[in-house]
């Protein structure tokens, strides 16, 4: 039951396994973990504790909130974490679902300024009625668009924004690079693989 786990040059942090997506194509649904880490948490990790595996970031290319779970559910946590790491000189990055304004009903979005060098969002769809179709959302059809709008709100925030898509049958790519293209930030697709979750 990993809190952290290296994949190349980058450590994760698994902050939590809750998620307001149950996504079709999510590596959850068929396996426990990544790289011979198992994910599934006995219970959620305190910042110390996270701290505590860490040691030392800058051993790492850059430090990722992404677990089998959401991590902006634990926002707090999540913040003390990312205040901790800005002593030393590593890059951080969240990957998210983009539902943490619905999660917390409030923008998070400048709370992440200064702390977080890139978000990467999951699109995974085309419109509202896909994106519940293929990921389940607990905010139902309303969690298209809210992520659309914490995309925005990201840029002003963040210095690098790429909305994601897993390359998947079930996924219209074409679609979603011209939704990035749109918004104005980066765009890219990832290869559905045991590295991947949604």
């Amino acid at each position: 039951m990993a809190i952290t786990y290296q994949l190349g040059d980058s450590i994760y942090i698994n902050l939590t396994n809750r998620c307001t997506n149950q996504c079709q194509f999510c590596i959850r649904n068929y396996q426990d973990g990544v790289g011979g880490y198992n994910l599934w948490l006995a219970e959620e990790p305190t910042a110390a504790e996270v701290i505590e595996e860490i040691e030392d970031p800058t051993s790492y290319q850059e430090v990722v909130f992404c677990g089998y779970g959401e991590p902006l559910i634990r926002l707090e946590t999540l913040l003390e974490v990312a205040n901790w790491l800005q002593e030393f000189d590593t890059s951080v990055r969240i990957d998210t679902n983009g539902q943490a304004n619905l999660i917390h009903q409030d923008n998070i979005a400048p709370k992440l300024e200064g702390l977080v060098d890139t978000i990467s969002i999951s699109l995974n769809a085309k419109n509202a009625s896909k994106y519940q179709q293929l990921c389940n959302s607990d905010f139902g059809s309303s969690a298209f668009e809210a992520i659309l709008e914490f995309t925005q709100e990201c840029k002003k925030y963040i210095p690098q924004v790429i909305l994601t898509v897993v390359n998947n049958s079930l996924v219209d790519i074409y679609e979603c690079r011209k939704i990035a293209k749109n918004l104005g930030v980066d765009f890219k697709i990832r290869e559905f693989s045991q590295r991947n979750k949604c």
